[in-house]
């Protein structure tokens, strides 16, 4: 993809058209097409899902990918399930989210400082992407990463999106390497190309559900990516 691609609407229209995994494109069309009950009179979305957020972010939510009847029927990002239900509330709360509930595409959502995303753009079969897959939309991450000028910090929202941020960092040649990098709820790291990240349990009802991650910890790691996307000559003063 190089930097054949110069903004970030082009970018997420690319996205849109993609068709590189069979599988995925095959198991998200079936899901909009047989739908869940509490959801039939909806008409999904059941394309590879684009980003959302502020262009001139200095913050990025990097998630894994879709939920099959959240993002995969709403067409936004942590749109329309429990992740979501538990994610935007802790935004609105930070100043990121202009409002704490997330139903669909047209609910008026707006964020500031902040671009959402993941590492995979379709609902994957059992929330699991193969490793090609992911590979498949890597290039997406590296255009992201490219035009979000202002980024300095990057929220990485489960292992799978920690692995993918430093996979970016190594594609691009500013991570020679990732042996002290380790994944837990709250790792903050300055990556040599001046990106910090901030590591953080997923927000999946499996997760908020037995307490694994609370709100609480949740609000931490973005009050403190909030922190960290100042300019220096303020977070000194």
């Amino acid at each position: 993809m190089g930097s054949t691609i110069k903004t970030l609407d082009a970018l997420n229209k690319r996205i849109i058209q993609c068709n590189l995994c069979p599988r995925l494109r095959e198991h998200c069309t079936h899901i909009a097409e047989v739908k869940r009950r509490a959801y039939a009179t909806w008409k999904y979305w059941g394309k590879p899902v684009p980003s959302f957020g502020d262009r001139d972010a200095r913050v990025l939510v990097l998630g894994l990918a879709p939920g099959a009847h959240g993002s995969n029927r709403t067409g936004r990002p942590f749109t329309g399930d429990g992740s979501g239900d538990f994610l935007y509330p802790v935004l609105h709360e930070t100043g990121f989210a202009s409002q704490p509930n997330a139903v669909s595409r047209n609910d008026g959502m707006k964020l500031t400082d902040m671009w959402i995303t993941s590492v995979g753009r379709c609902a994957p079969p059992g929330n699991k992407p193969t490793p090609q897959e992911l590979s498949n939309c890597a290039p997406f991450l590296d255009a992201e990463i490219r035009l979000l000028h202002n980024l300095r910090v990057v929220v990485c929202l489960g292992r799978i999106a920690f692995d993918g941020l430093l996979a970016h960092q190594r594609r691009t040649a500013t991570l020679p390497s990732r042996a002290d990098l380790i994944f837990r709820h709250g790792a903050e790291y300055t990556l040599p190309s001046g990106l910090v990240t901030i590591a953080s349990y997923h927000p999946s009802l499996q997760n908020t559900n037995t307490g694994k991650l609370t709100r609480s910890m949740l609000r931490e790691v973005f009050q403190r990516a909030k922190h960290a996307a100042l300019p220096i000559s303020r977070t000194h003063k």
